[in-house]
């Protein structure tokens, strides 16, 4: 038990207070400290893992105008718009999103100018090379060079800092209090930024709008995030937004840990060949769209399935097609000996494998378009880069639905600013990055989009908290 008689005060008041210490996080203390605000940044994992589920990043998805040293095209605020509808399926609030494309364009060097270094994209499957941009050594290296010009700045940090209450006057936020090394501190600001992800680590959360399946779900990136900031917040008359079974969800290895996998677990195959599930039956079109618009549907897919585990099963010729992976793929000499090693019924994998091999229909392999080799009369389709699995030796991975964040979180308004369940929006509390993603991805995915999200309003939320306490 906590013992509260023992809170002390913190010896600083600061004029901006931030919460959570990755991307969005981060955006925001450097905006803040450059208008002239002292900023305290409250981190509650360990300065090791610091940062959150930036960490496992490698791009941003921005708008540009013309192609540059690390992008091989422009990318307009309408096609960005087109893409984010696409894979939202129009649930967006499409005010706020085409206000975070317009903006996007403005973050991509002012994200450079703070020491994040970029290279050129990645080839292959992702065909990002147009949109997004990548980040030189990753998303650890981004994080870090983010955290070196805020310390420079004057910007504040504390780790191990777990925020536990927050005291708010109706629409007012006015002291946290946090606890660090089993001391209980209150620090008082004229503003609050909230950057502290979702509650994807939070599985009982989860469970309230999964059920049970939920403890078959692996957590992507940082176990830290279990939405405590959200809770206190929805506690206190903050409006949400979102669903709360709508996230982030890719399909990635079984073998994974349960946390903080992060993107290399991820498996970039599912094009090259087909999905069973336990039953070895197909349940989805593994061709629908260009890969890094609809790999995010196959977490939730895959959720669908008996036991939440599904099986990408390949052949030879399409081994290298694909990024590698971190765990190597099984094998066998044949599809029947294949099911064997996965724990499936051979002749029934041996029945699906040879239907979808009668039902490709000839056509010139692509993998970076919507080529014309797709499947005729089979359902599901495989609308394209439908090729047959024929050669050995066959391969498999087991994959697992892997989530990375949630989209449930803070209604927001342009400049960042919570709005309250009377509609009224607060008056110094702002919110960036996951913690209020869902106003921007009412469900679905496009790739980097979370930092796009995180980069953007974190920089709005910083300015706007350090002109509220002025």
């Amino acid at each position: 038990m906590r013992k509260w008689g023992s809170m002390a005060k913190h010896t600083k008041r600061y004029d901006v207070l931030i919460i959570g210490g990755g991307n969005a996080g981060l955006c925001a203390a450097i905006s803040a400290r450059r208008t002239g605000a002292s900023v305290l940044v409250l981190e509650a994992a360990p300065k090791f893992y610091r940062g959150g589920n930036t960490r496992h990043t490698r791009n941003m998805r921005c708008a540009h105008d013309a192609a540059t040293d690390t992008l091989t095209g422009p990318y307009s605020e309408d096609e960005f718009f087109e893409d984010l509808l696409r894979v939202t399926e129009g649930n967006t609030d499409s005010d706020l999103a085409r206000h975070m494309i317009a903006q996007s364009k403005s973050v991509l060097p002012w994200i450079g100018e703070q020491g994040v270094r970029f290279q050129p994209s990645l080839g292959g499957t992702l065909s990002l090379g147009r949109t997004n941009s990548f980040f030189l050594g990753g998303g650890r290296a981004m994080l870090n060079a983010l955290y070196l010009t805020a310390e420079e700045l004057g910007v504040e940090v504390e780790y191990d800092a777990e925020v536990i209450a927050l005291e708010i006057n109706g629409n007012i936020f006015t002291a946290a209090t946090f606890e660090k090394a089993g001391q209980i501190y209150n620090v008082c600001a004229g503003s609050l930024v909230t950057a502290a992800g979702g509650f994807e680590a939070n599985i009982d959360w989860l469970k309230e709008g999964w059920g049970e399946i939920a403890e078959n779900f692996l957590i992507r990136g940082t176990p830290y995030n279990k939405g405590t900031i959200l809770k206190m917040l929805i506690d206190h008359g903050v409006e949400t937004v979102g669903d709360p079974t709508q996230c982030h969800a890719v399909a990635i290895d079984a073998r994974a840990p349960k946390f903080d996998g992060g993107i290399i677990t991820r498996l970039d195959c599912v094009v090259f060949g087909i999905v069973v599930n336990r039953h070895c039956q197909r349940f989805y079109d593994e061709g629908e769209e260009i890969w890094p618009k609809r790999y995010a549907i196959w977490g939730r897919l895959v959720a669908q399935q008996p036991d939440q585990i599904a099986y990408i099963v390949f052949d030879a010729p399409s081994l290298e097609r694909f990024m590698p992976s971190l765990y190597p793929p099984i094998s066998a000499s044949t599809i029947g000996a294949l099911a064997t090693e996965l724990g499936l019924e051979p002749a029934a994998l041996e029945a699906t494998v040879t239907e979808f091999n009668a039902l490709v229909q000839p056509g010139t392999f692509d993998s970076s378009l919507l080529d014309d080799c797709r499947t005729e009369g089979l359902s599901p389709p495989k609308s394209h880069w439908a090729q047959r699995i024929e050669t050995a030796p066959f391969y498999a991975y087991p994959v697992r639905p892997g989530i990375t964040f949630t989209y449930l979180g803070t209604k927001v308004d342009r400049e960042a600013r919570m709005i309250m369940r009377d509609g009224k929006p607060a008056e110094n509390m702002f919110a960036a990055g996951e913690i209020m993603a869902g106003n921007i991805l009412g469900s679905g995915y496009a790739a980097g989009i979370g930092m796009t999200i995180g980069s953007v309003f974190g920089r709005i939320a910083g300015t706007q908290a350090a002109e509220a306490c002025a």
